[in-house]
This record gives C-alpha cells, structure tokens and sequence, in this order.
C-alpha cells in the first residue's frame, strides 16, 4: 500500500436526508385539514425514509377553489388525500386525479360506512361538523383557560374545578402535557415539588380532581436539566438543579409521597408528551366509568 493510499480518508456514508424518498402529498380539505395532517403523520411514521412535501388546501367549499387545487395538484404529482363532503367537488377531485392517475384517498370513508353499518344512521353531510361553536368547543376553550392560569403552582386555592392535576419534580414535562390535555378540552393544572419546601397544603383535600404524580429516570432529568441551564455559568444552588445525587433525592421523594396518598404514578422517561396525556386520559376514563 503506498504512503498515499495510507492517507486517503475512507469514503463517507451517505447521510440519511440523501437516502431519503421525497413524495409530493397532497392534503385537500373542506375544513381546517388538522385530521389529514394528522393521519399524514402516523402513516409517513412508519417509514423511516420517506419525506412528504406537503401541499394543504384548506376550507375548499366551491368550485373555483377546487380548480384551482387541481392544477397545482397537476403540476407536482403525488398521492392525494382528502375529506370533502360536497359530493360535487368530490366528484371533480375524484375524476380528476383518475385522469392523472394520481391516488385519491378519502380517509374518512372506511370509518363512516362502519359507523353508519353499525349504527343504522346516515351521516349529516356537514362541512367542517367538528369545528362548530357548540358546547364542546367552548368548553375546550374553557379548559385552555383554566390550564394557562394554573400552571407550575399557580392559584394551588382554586385546583378543586381541575380535572387532572400534575405533580412532580423539574423537567417531568408538566406543563406541555397540561397543556396537549386542556386542548382535549381536560381541565389540567400542574404542582412542582420543590426540594426546598413542602407540597401546598391544597393538595392533599381535593376530592374533584384525579392527581397523578410523573416521574422519570434521574439520570434522564440531570441530562435534562443540564441542557436547560446550557450557557450559564452555574454555581452553588443552580449547579445543585443538575446534581444527579441530589435529583435522585427528590425523585425518591417525590415517588414516596405519591404512594403515601395513593395517587397514581407514570414514568415519562421514555414516554412523549402524547404517550403521557394518552396513559392520563386513560386513567381519567376509567375512573369516570367506574
């Protein structure tokens, strides 16, 4: 081998964003498109390579707009989703796309022929029915209020209307998973637990709300913490918010008041704040059907 074969540098692998397969997805919707954002979503989750380069056209209720849709669905072909109720702007999209030979999807339809099988309705052909301003919707707003004004400790006097309320150390996700819950329309509010003092005395006569306490591992909340406190020159107290020794104290803490009021406990170590609001609105629904 000579000396500058020796030195050449191997050659590199090939990143995964230049493996990936980008695909033009087009999400045509009536409404607002968060339910084919969403389901874009869980089904391009479970292909690791594939990127979609996503086109939304939202609130499409005539024909001008749907036209309009079509050509720049003609001009960058890939798969079509949609949920259009509107039987004549369906019928367009459907042809249209056939003509292109493009996939048309609407994702709506395998659940609304098993609803109405199963329970012997016909569906309301309403546009955009799940975003009325009925009961439920006030209600959600009422419940994102509520979340916004009792976060991290805040009016402990006033948890009692609380559906839920959180507790548990710094950097256990408290707060963004109060906050996915209230726009389930879930009255969340959330307690820190603080090294250098008790638990508020409010908490422990509340009869309304489910408290449940999280946790996660130590070694997780001082890798956490540290990358919170990142840039800072830390000394004294604020090193000790990272101390891993010390972290371990407050979760052990933390875990013995939870089983000495027997209030329910959920390890969000290697949980995102969705798996943690799902395992909540879990307990909740059993509770509530008990």
């Amino acid at each position: 081998m000579t000396k500058l074969e020796e030195t050449k540098p191997a050659p590199k692998e090939p990143s995964p964003e230049l493996l990936a397969t980008y695909f033009h997805v087009h999400l045509v919707s009536d409404s607002t498109g968060e339910t084919l954002n969403a389901m874009l979503k869980a089904t391009t989750s479970q292909f690791a390579a594939a990127k979609p380069l996503e086109h939304i056209y939202a609130l499409i209720r005539s024909r001008a707009q749907m036209e309009r849709t079509l050509a720049e669905i003609e001009a960058s072909p890939g798969l079509v989703l949609y949920t259009i109720i509107n039987p004549e702007l369906r019928r367009l999209l459907e042809v249209r796309c056939n003509e292109l030979q493009m996939p048309a999807i609407s994702v709506l339809d395998p659940l609304l022929h098993a609803f109405t099988d199963y329970l012997g309705l016909e569906k309301s052909l309403k546009t955009g029915a799940q975003h009325q301003l009925d009961d439920a919707y006030f209600r959600r707003i009422g419940a994102i209020d509520y979340t916004l004004t009792h976060d991290d400790g805040q009016m402990v006097w006033d948890l009692e209307p609380a559906d839920v309320v959180l507790v548990g150390v710094s950097r256990t996700s408290k707060t963004p998973t109060c906050m996915y819950l209230s726009n389930r329309g879930i009255r969340a509010a959330n307690v820190p637990l603080v090294p250098t003092s008790d638990p508020p005395k409010e908490l422990f006569s509340l009869r309304k709300p489910m408290i449940i306490g999280l946790v996660a591992s130590p070694e997780r909340l001082s890798q956490i913490r540290e990358s919170r406190l990142g840039g800072l020159n830390a000394t004294g107290a604020v090193e000790d918010y990272s101390d891993l020794d010390r972290i371990r104290e407050e979760v052990m803490r933390a875990k013995r008041l939870f089983a000495k009021h027997r209030w329910p406990m959920i390890d969000v170590t290697r949980k995102s704040v969705e798996e943690t609001a799902a395992a909540i609105l879990t307990k909740l629904s059993a509770r509530k059907n008990l």
